[in-house]
C-alpha cells in the first residue's frame, strides 16, 4: 500500500501541471482571434482646436472611436502644431482611415475650441468625399461660475 501511495503522489502533480499548461493555451486561442472591422456608414467627427494643437477623433453614433489623429502625431512640433495646415493634415489622416477601414460616408461634426484649425479640419473631411450632415459648435462658454463658499466681502 505504501508503494502505491508513492506512485500515485508523483503522478498527481504531473497531471496537474499538464492540465495547467494546456488550459492557458486553450484560453489564449479562444481569446486571440482578430476583431472584425465594423462597417459604420454614419458617424461623428469631434474636432478639438486649441492654440497649441488640433485633435480629430472620428466615432460612431454611440461614441466608440473609429480613428483619431492630431497635429502632433503627424510630425508637427512646437508652434507648427497649432496651424491650420497641421489641422488639415490631421483631419485628412483620421478621415481616410475611417473611410477606408469602416466605410464611413456621412458625419455630424462637433467643433470645440477657438484654434486656427477649426475650419480647415472641416474642409479636409469634406474634401475626402465624406458628406457632412451638420456642424455643431460645442465650445464651453465661461459664465463666472457659482458663488464661492464663505462670507461675502464688502
Amino acid at each position: 500500500m505504501a508503494e502505491e501511495e508513492v506512485k500515485t503522489a508523483p503522478e498527481a502533480p504531473a497531471e496537474a501541471n499538464a492540465a495547467a499548461t494546456e488550459a492557458p493555451a486553450e484560453a489564449k486561442t479562444t481569446k486571440r482571434g482578430k476583431k472584425g472591422k465594423r462597417i459604420v456608414t454614419s458617424g461623428e467627427v469631434h474636432i478639438q482646436a486649441t492654440f497649441n494643437n488640433t485633435i480629430v477623433s472620428i466615432t460612431d453614433k454611440q461614441g466608440q472611436v473609429l480613428s483619431a489623429s492630431s497635429a502632433g502625431a503627424n510630425g508637427f512640433r512646437g508652434g507648427k502644431k497649432g496651424t491650420a495646415y497641421a489641422a488639415q493634415i490631421a483631419a485628412e489622416k483620421a478621415a481616410e482611415i475611417a473611410k477606408k477601414d469602416h466605410g464611413l460616408n456621412s458625419v455630424d461634426v462637433y467643433v470645440k475650441g477657438i484654434g486656427l484649425g477649426r475650419d480647415s479640419a472641416i474642409r479636409a473631411v469634406s474634401g475626402l468625399g465624406i458628406k457632412i450632415d451638420s456642424i455643431t459648435d460645442v465650445t464651453p462658454i465661461a459664465h463666472g461660475g457659482v458663488r464661492p463658499k464663505g462670507e461675502r466681502k464688502p
